[in-house]
């Protein structure tokens, strides 16, 4: 069986739980149309009791009568979150738990309650955008910062999608699953994949100090220098003889004159 040479989870498995969820989203659209109940009850209507049920279920509701609304949700969340599974396994599950119920009881709370449900998984997408992309920045690890470059790429646009821009749009929605996503990946910063650290960071944390590269290829420029000299003297006729005179010679020689005295 070949190891894993990388840091991340599997892309399989990432795949199949992307999957799973655009199949669960289907399936209820299926049954909207199925039965006579009206689903889109099932959503948020902000600061009622009714309402609450719509924290669970609000992702998971899409419009019946529009299939686009679905149709254009399907991709970016298959997407994102099989990013998210794949890159961030170790927080994955924290992080997808944590935007599904967070952002629907965000909407809750503080958007206005005009009569109308909030639906859809869009509030779901713009988190794991805002996470991918905040967490790869934060980590500075090439790889994760390529997948913030691919969110800005792909996704970059959605950006007004924050904004109250069309009546029908839950732009509360947005706006809270965008902010919820900078909070996760502030808060989940230190867990999972890390940029690896290099020799010298390790030996900082340490307590050793570093080698003085400096002052050694001096020392090495130094005795080329020498050498060099040394070389052009010799092929030129010079020689340099150095004599070394031991320091205690003299006294050497006196302690033994003293001795053959004393015989």
């Amino acid at each position: 069986m070949k190891r894993k040479e990388h840091p991340f989870g599997s892309g399989r498995e990432a795949v199949a739980y992307a999957f799973l969820v655009v199949i669960a989203m289907w399936l209820v659209y299926w049954a909207e149309h199925l039965f006579s109940f009206d689903f889109y009850k099932l959503g948020v209507l902000p600061r009622t009791r009714d309402g609450l049920i719509g924290v669970l279920l609000m992702p998971l509701i899409h419009s019946r009568d529009e299939i686009q609304h679905i149709v254009n949700n399907s991709v970016p969340i298959f997407l994102l979150l099989a990013a998210l599974i794949f890159f961030y396994r170790e927080i994955a599950l924290k992080v997808f738990l944590y935007g599904w119920l967070i952002t629907g009881a965000l909407v809750w709370i503080y958007a206005e309650n005009k009569g109308s449900y909030h639906v859809g998984i869009s509030g779901l997408i713009y988190m794991l955008a805002s996470f991918l992309f905040v967490s790869g920045l934060i980590r500075k690890y090439m790889p994760l910062q390529a997948i913030s470059l691919s969110v800005v790429f792909y996704y970059g646009s959605m950006i007004w999608g924050i904004f109250p821009m069309e009546e029908k749009v839950s732009w509360e929605g947005h706006l809270m699953g965008f902010c919820l996503g900078i909070v996760l990946a502030y808060v989940y910063r230190g867990y999972g994949p890390q940029r690896p650290k290099y020799q010298y960071e390790i030996e900082k944390e340490m307590g050793i100090d570093p080698p003085d590269l400096e002052g050694m290829y001096l020392e090495r420029v130094r005795l080329a220098q020498l050498a060099e000299e040394e070389r052009e003297r010799r092929e030129k006729g010079f020689y340099i003889t150095y004599h070394y005179v031991p320091q205690n010679k003299d006294a050497n020689q006196e302690h033994g004159s003293k001795d053959e005295n004393q015989q």
